[in-house]
């Protein structure tokens, strides 16, 4: 790197009781877009279009070459690194990168915790989110994008108890009694939410393999639909994957497949509430097939279920609630034991 610059963020950080320790001191940050192709659309009427109210008209011929499906990636390196390798952050369905910045209530993300231990961290908008951009349908992604109501996340993601369990009063709502998320912050996490199509999976498989073949062996963090993105990639790169940790995975990889992660130690982390919502036993023990596979193929997987761990509470967003940092404590010490710090 040419520019080596000393750059103290403590005064963005310093906001809440997370958020009191030592200024985290960079020695550099930036951004890039990664992966993506070039799309041809033709057979489009010319359009005339008012872009400014009051201006004049102007023709807008749809016709012709469109760059789509690339990757937003946003980086900070730390002046005194301890992470063997980078850290490379992969959000879940209907979020991006957002997810590990901050929670909800304004409390330290996982992302500055990481930065805190010494490890270069790579977080993503991924391809349809965020910054990276989305395109045409259905002449380019081939399906309609699918929004979430207000109440969707409270009641799928164990936050409350179960259908109905939504108010838009807050004092109404229904929480899985000891819940760890952040209900006062709900607000604030729905407007993270972001428009997510269900057919571009090997757009993202690509722009994720692109963004790894760039930034060199890297350990891939990764959650709910990023399951089978982040297993993926280290299916298609296993000599640039030098560990994966799921965090309540919803996708996993090619179980055909599962022998070419035998030299990846895995860790998979469950929250709490599990055998009370209709969807994730199923989903979880589709996880634990998962990792029985790569272990009979001789590899190494941990699975952790928090509450046998004494860590009780979580809801799908482990990452957000009150007790993340516990989490992140228990993801750091794992990452040391197996040997992937300085």
């Amino acid at each position: 790197m040419s520019r080596i610059a000393i750059v103290s963020i403590a005064a963005l950080l310093m906001v809440g009781q997370a958020r009191a320790g030592e200024p985290i001191t960079l020695r550099d940050m930036g951004s890039f877009h990664v992966g993506g192709r070039l799309v041809e659309i033709s057979g489009k009427p010319v359009k005339e279009v008012v872009f400014t109210p009051g201006g004049v008209p102007a023709k807008v011929d749809p016709n012709g070459t469109y760059q789509v499906e690339q990757m937003y990636v946003q980086y900070f390196l730390p002046a005194n690194e301890k992470g063997a390798y980078p850290l490379l952050m992969w959000h879940g369905g209907g979020l991006t990168g957002v997810t590990y910045e901050t929670t909800p209530d304004g409390r330290e993300g996982w992302l500055n915790y990481f930065l805190r231990k010494g490890w270069a961290v790579y977080n993503s908008d991924a391809v349809e989110r965020g910054r990276a951009g989305w395109a045409q349908y259905p002449d380019i992604f081939k399906s309609e994008p699918v929004f979430l109501t207000t109440s969707n996340p409270f009641e799928r993601f164990r936050i409350g108890d179960g259908p109905n369990s939504y108010d838009p009063d807050p004092a109404k709502r229904k929480l899985l009694p000891g819940n760890q998320f952040p209900v006062e912050g709900y607000e604030n996490f729905v407007k993270q939410n972001v428009p997510r199509w269900t057919t571009t999976d090997d757009a993202t498989i690509a722009a994720y393999i692109a963004e790894i073949d760039r930034v060199g062996p890297s350990v891939l963090l990764f959650h709910s639909q990023a399951g089978s993105f982040g297993f993926k990639v280290a299916q298609a790169r296993p000599d640039k994957v030098k560990a994966l940790i799921a965090i309540e995975p919803a996708g996993l990889g090619d179980p055909a497949k599962a022998d070419v992660l035998k030299n990846i130690p895995t860790l998979i982390i469950y929250g709490d509430y599990i055998e009370k919502d209709s969807r994730w036993p199923k989903i979880r023990a589709n996880g634990i097939a998962f990792a029985d596979a790569i272990k009979a193929a001789g590899g190494s997987v941990d699975v952790v279920d928090l509450p046998q761990a004494g860590i009780k509470g979580n809801s799908h967003m482990v990452m957000m609630d009150k007790n993340n940092i516990e989490v992140a404590g228990l993801i750091q010490k794992w990452l040391e034991a197996k040997g992937l710090t300085k």
